[in-house]
C-alpha cells in the first residue's frame, strides 16, 4: 500500500529515548489531570486519600521523566535542536518565529489547517514552552513532595510557594495537553503526519 504524496516521510524523525521519555512523559501528567479531578488532597488531620497517592508518585515520577527528557533533548543526534525549542535568545531564530506565526495566522484566516512541518519555528517553540510549563509543574510538586518528607512544612499544601506555582499552572498544562493532543491526531486523520513518529517503539 502506498503511502500518501502528504504524508510527511519520516518514520523515525526522534530518538528512540525521545519517544520513550515523550510517551512516559505524557503518561504521567494525563494520570496527575485525572486523579486531580476527584482526589481529596491533605489537611492537617489526613494524609489525602488514594486517588491523592496516585497523583503524588505519578508527578514524581513526571518529574524524572522530564529531566531525563531534557538531558536527551542535550544529547540527542536527531530532532528539534534545543535551541529551537528555546528560540528566545537567537535574533534569527525569533525572526523565523514571527515569519512562521504570520503564516499560521494566514492560514487560519482562511479556515485552513497549515501544512505540518516538525522541524517549524512555531512547533518547535511551542513544543518547548510546553516542556518548559509541564517541568515547572512537575518540579512544583517534587518540591512539595521534599518539604513534607524532610518535616519542614505540613502536609497542608496552603501558604506553601511550591504549591501556589503548581496549582497556578494547573489550567495553563490542561490547555496545552488538549491543545497539543487535539492538532496531532487532527494533523493525523487529514494525513499530514502519523502519530507513530512519536508514539512508536521502533528504532
Amino acid at each position: 500500500m502506498s503511502t500518501p504524496a502528504n504524508i510527511l516521510d519520516v518514520t523515525t524523525p526522534h530518538t528512540r529515548a525521545t519517544r520513550l521519555f515523550h510517551a512516559g512523559l505524557a503518561l504521567a501528567v494525563v494520570t496527575q489531570l485525572a486523579t486531580s479531578l476527584a482526589m481529596q488532597g491533605p489537611d492537617e488531620t489526613q494524609a489525602g486519600d488514594f486517588l491523592f497517592q496516585v497523583h503524588r508518585y505519578s508527578g514524581l515520577f513526571a518529574t524524572i521523566m522530564a529531566f531525563a527528557l531534557w538531558l536527551t533533548i542535550l544529547a540527542r543526534y536527531r530532532g528539534t535542536e534545543l535551541a529551537a525549542l528555546i528560540p528566545w535568545f537567537s535574533g534569527r531564530r525569533l525572526v523565523a518565529l514571527l515569519q512562521d506565526i504570520k503564516g499560521h495566522a494566514g492560514a487560519a484566516l482562511k479556515l485552513r489547517l497549515p501544512e505540518h512541518h516538525p522541524q517549524a519555528a512555531l512547533p518547535s517553540a511551542v513544543h518547548g514552552l510546553g516542556l518548559l510549563l509541564i517541568s515547572a509543574m512537575a518540579v512544583s510538586g517534587a518540591v512539595y513532595f521534599v518539604q513534607v518528607a524532610l518535616g519542614l512544612h505540613s502536609a497542608e499544601p496552603e501558604g506553601m510557594l511550591a504549591m501556589t506555582v503548581h496549582l497556578a499552572l494547573a489550567n495553563l498544562v490542561w490547555v496545552y495537553l488538549i491543545a497539543h493532543a487535539g492538532l496531532a491526531v487532527l494533523h493525523h486523520l487529514l494525513n499530514r503526519m502519523r502519530l507513530s513518529t512519536m508514539w512508536s517503539i521502533g528504532k
